[in-house]
């Protein structure tokens, strides 16, 4: 078992390059959490659809219906998400590796091959997927390296379906106990 701790030095506690903590192992340790994985999707400044593989997606609360996702301080898609009006949280099913790879890969056209239909702030809803949260950007809040969008939920789907898992750098399959 690998074991770290940081000192409480709450004086420094969200300084930047002031951890103690590896962060390679720190990520590691993280990996070890099963997480969903989402593409979340918006207009971009241009009008054409952006998105980005996601795994920081997360239920707030139930009323008022509140979700939260976030993305890295300098991903090249941060100013297309802080001007969007609304975005779209897609849920892949266990199926959907390949969609959850290529939105993954910076790539000139994500969207090439996919089929969506628009959303609410013309948000692409990818087709397939076993749920869609559709939200109106609520708030955000900075974190470290991050950006935390908090997202009003207006409209949902879900089919039920398997969905796709991520946890220690692999993707993975849920299986219930009998």
């Amino acid at each position: 078992m690998t074991t770290a701790s940081h000192p409480n030095d709450p004086e420094n506690e969200y300084a930047r390059d002031n951890s103690v903590l590896d962060p390679r192992d720190f990520r590691k340790a993280l990996g070890n959490y099963a997480t969903g994985v989402t593409v979340i999707t918006a207009a971009g400044e241009n009008g054409a659809g952006v998105g980005l593989t996601c795994n920081s997606f997360a239920s707030v609360s139930l009323n008022p219906p509140l979700i939260l996702w976030s993305l890295v301080s300098y991903s090249p898609n941060m100013v297309h998400f802080q001007n969007a009006s609304h975005f779209a949280v897609n849920v892949l099913g266990a199926s959907q590796r390949a969609l959850a790879k290529q939105f993954a890969t910076p790539a000139i056209d994500k969207f090439a091959g996919v089929s969506w239909i628009a959303g609410l702030g013309n948000a692409p809803i990818l087709a397939d997927t076993v749920a869609t949260f559709q939200c109106r950007g609520a708030d955000r809040y900075y974190g470290g390296d991050h950006v935390i969008f908090l997202g009003a939920v207006e409209a949902y789907s879900y089919n039920g379906g398997e969905p796709l898992l991520f946890a220690q750098g692999g993707f993975g399959q849920f299986v219930a106990e009998s």
